[in-house]
């Protein structure tokens, strides 16, 4: 775990030169790195083994020296230097939403607030109102941001806690007493957060399989080491278990320990009325006191024994799933194999690190028959927002490449920032030159359900937005969803012909699973975007093809499950 460790390293010392006022594009550097090396997919040690650190975009020779050293040493002298320039426990603070680094150092200039501690008692005990530009709505908002940092402390995101179990499941997984290994719980059931990580077993050895699991190189503690079941702390201070069970029981274990709670509950009960009795065992018929094996090696042989067609393990929520298992009118899941293209994805042009061409050939070979281009528009200038002009030569670019590409298109798309009052960043006459507009508010959260909802509602109006972006903008522990009127938004974006994003980049997965359950249900059309800003990026289009699982959809419910052709024709208003 490296990667999520340098990372963190990096956007930390971006934040300490923030407070301490250091050139902003020495700033900009590290928060830069700091994304690049978090959304990564290859392991970082890899690059620096090969010395090709510098390869990377945005790697210079000072920031690849402080990777090679954190690699090496396990810290940076430089980021703990700076360290000791604040108070512990005041980084924290800057994770809060409403508090800036100018924020920072106000509370603690004047109140010597060091830590979030400090932070929310000052502001639940009304000390913070009279301060400089803090009303009681900011004070609000901070006592809501303390809330989500501590709902981030007590769950991970979906990517690092795959990133996390693979690790484990990569090591374990090459014994060559371990004949089958899998990942449990949430995890398994692909849940946008995970609270820890569960991993099963099949070995006749079990005492070896946990010699080795508590020594892997990212267990900080052993919280338990027992004959069958152990349970470790990472350097992350994640809690990974791992269990050995019998190859007969496999398929018991792993059903009941995926869950969820309420669908193990259904399952029991249908059990017993059949006068079966199921654990993490097997399941047993039941005559008087006397209970005989019936099943358990495989999930599918218990669900046939239950009458019941498998159910896929994003699905067991308890929401209907198992009455429409047995009536064998399950939903066929859409796949990862079914996803022909990216239509959302961002170049050099604008905040991106790769080129257009790069990160067309990084989606052609994933399969994709096309990737949308869809970089920020004028107004957003913190992300390198599109002048006129430069969408004249970046569309000259694309007519280039896709002139001299094969089996893939690269369609010319933005996405435009929607105004706070619906309005869009660019005028008709200029989306209408594009492939695929993609529309997203990147401001003004604050605004009523009602401002925010008009917003969206008109933007879906417009006759030239395809799809509209990460349509709630929550940030996963930093930002919380923005209330909008889904009913409706979902009317709307149906009569209009407008596709709402599942967005996969980690930290959003927006629309989450029930709004996309809810949109399907309405008749509105997804579409599912990376938001890439690297080619490594494009990797979590699974995580986005997770959510729409979650959320029971199918191939037909997606706009990039379409071929070139077909979208094209599609998306028309």
């Amino acid at each position: 775990m490296k990667n999520l460790e340098i990372s963190g390293i990096f956007k930390n010392i971006a934040k300490i030169l923030e407070i301490k006022g250091d050139n902003p594009f020495r700033i900009r550097a590290y928060e830069r790195a700091g994304q690049l090396i978090e959304g990564m997919t290859e392991d970082i040690i890899e690059f620096a083994n090969k010395d090709k650190l510098m390869d990377l975009p945005g790697i210079g020779r000072d920031l690849a020296a402080k990777i090679k050293e954190i690699i090496m040493t396990g810290k940076l002298k430089f980021y703990e230097n700076l360290k000791k320039q604040i108070p512990k426990g005041f980084l924290e603070i800057l994770d809060i939403p409403s508090v800036g680094p100018k924020t920072a150092k106000l509370l603690l200039d004047t109140l010597k607030i060091k830590d979030v501690a400090d932070l929310e008692k000052a502001a639940r005990s009304g000390k913070l109102l009279g301060l400089p530009n803090i009303k009681e709505k900011t004070v609000e908002n901070i006592l809501k941001g303390i809330e989500l940092i501590k709902k981030g402390k007590e769950r991970m995101n979906l990517a690092t806690a795959i990133a996390v179990s693979e690790e484990f499941t990569r090591v374990l997984g090459k014994l060559p007493i371990v004949k089958k290994i899998s990942v449990a719980g949430s995890l398994r059931r692909m849940k946008e957060t995970v609270r820890d990580i569960d991993i099963l077993v099949i070995s006749t050895h079990p005492q070896k399989v946990m010699d080795v699991f508590t020594k892997i190189a990212s267990v900080k503690d052993v919280q338990a080491k027992g004959p069958t079941k152990s349970s470790v702390l990472t350097l992350d201070d994640i809690q990974v278990d791992v269990r050995v069970v019998e190859s007969k029981s496999f398929g018991a274990a792993i059903l009941y320990f995926t869950g969820s709670k309420n669908f193990n509950i259904k399952l029991r009960q249908m059990a017993i009325r059949k006068k079966l009795k199921i654990n993490e065992y097997g399941v047993f018929s039941v005559k008087g006191k006397k209970e005989t094996f019936v099943a358990g090696r495989s999930e599918d042989e218990i669900f046939k024994l239950l009458g019941l067609d498998y159910i896929e393990p994003e699905l067991r929520e308890d929401t209907g799933e198992i009455e429409l298992a047995a009536r064998k009118a399950l939903p066929h899941l859409v796949e990862i194999s079914d996803i022909k293209g990216d239509l959302h994805a961002h170049s050099e042009w604008s905040d991106g690190r790769n080129s257009i061409s790069e990160m067309a050939n990084a989606a052609k070979g994933k399969g994709y028959a096309y990737i949308a281009i869809t970089d920020h528009s004028q107004g957003l200038k913190i992300a390198g927002g599109l002048s006129i002009s430069d969408l004249r030569k970046k569309k000259q670019e694309i007519e280039k490449i896709n002139k001299e590409l094969k089996n893939i298109r690269i369609l010319y798309g933005t996405e435009v920032d929607i105004d706070s009052d619906g309005k869009l960043d660019y005028a008709d006459k200029i989306l209408a030159e594009f492939d695929i507009v993609v529309a997203a508010i990147h401001s003004g959260f604050k605004q009523s359900s009602e401002q925010l909802t008009k917003r969206i509602t008109r933007a879906c109006q417009n006759k030239y937005v395809h799809i509209i972006a990460h349509p709630t903008g929550r940030l996963w522990g930093t930002r919380d969803s923005y209330p909008l009127d889904f009913d409706k938004v979902f009317d709307v974006a149906k009569d209009t012909n407008t596709a709402l994003e599942i967005n996969a980049f980690p930290n959003r997965l927006d629309l989450n699973d029930q709004n996309c359950r809810r949109a399907k249900e309405k008749g509105v059309r997804l579409a599912v975007g990376t938001d890439s800003h690297s080619t490594e990026h494009l990797d979590s289009m699974s995580l986005g093809v997770s959510v729409a699982r979650r959320g029971w959809l199918e191939k037909q419910d997606l706009l990039n499950t379409l071929s070139t052709e077909e979208l094209l024709m599609k998306i028309k208003k």
